[in-house]
């Protein structure tokens, strides 16, 4: 093969002309290989650790979907914890309580209060309906057991003493006679603040204190009426 014959990428175009004639031997064009070897290697390449995959989308998502779904069930329980032996958040609804408590107020009940202690005359409180339990009623406990309760003209009076009840508005008072009637044990007088809107021990008679559920701590809805009893 001549050398306008040989492949051009392996002979380099510097090596493509021929020899001039000298007397000696004309010395054969290098071999290729001799090019390859002398070509630098990369040194990086073969020192570059594995780097092992990552964890792929669909992995990742279900990791984040696992701890959603921990975060939502350990939420429940504690809510459970809460409203089984400590708090419950209830709604009012009707004006018995008015202006003290509105139409649709949001609140917190304490039902731990009364585990520990007894309801005293002016708490707000939830309790069990006594002619049907499974309704609930937010009142104002008047009285206690023991103590004698009278209404003369509306006026309320606990023990022939006259009741600080300056939270009842003028409009909001009756004008109904009752009693005197001793409380007896164990059982607790309730009324409304809105007097003559109301159903309560007036109609129905004491109510007894496993029937009391827990004390009216919070108004926290309407956020601008937000309030601690």
């Amino acid at each position: 093969m001549s050398p306008q014959d040989a492949p051009t990428d392996q002979i380099p175009a510097e090596h493509s002309e021929p020899f001039a004639a000298t007397g000696a031997e004309a010395l054969p064009p290098p071999p290729f290989q001799a090019f390859e070897a002398a070509s630098p290697a990369l040194p990086f390449e073969a020192d570059q650790p594995a780097v092992p995959p990552g964890p792929s989308a669909w992995a990742r998502a279900g990791e984040e979907v696992v701890a959603g779904l921990k975060t939502l069930v350990a939420a429940a329980v504690y809510a459970t914890l809460i409203v089984t032996f400590g708090f419950q958040v209830a709604r009012v609804d009707g004006l018995s309580m008015a202006p003290t408590l509105e139409d649709h107020d949001r609140l917190i009940v304490n039902k731990l209060v009364y585990e520990l202690g007894e309801p005293r005359p002016g708490d707000i409180v939830m309790l069990y309906y006594p002619l049907n339990p499974e309704k609930m009623f937010v009142k104002r406990v008047i009285a206690r057991e023991g103590d004698s309760v009278r209404i003369v003209d509306g006026h309320v009076y606990v023990n022939d003493v006259p009741l600080h009840d300056d939270y009842v508005p003028a409009e909001f008072r009756s004008h109904d006679d009752w009693g005197p009637q001793i409380v007896q044990q164990g059982y607790y007088f309730v009324m409304g603040d809105h007097r003559n809107n109301s159903s309560d021990s007036r109609h129905w008679g004491p109510v007894p204190k496993k029937y009391i559920v827990g004390k009216v701590k919070v108004r926290w809805w309407p956020l601008q009426d937000a309030k601690i009893f």
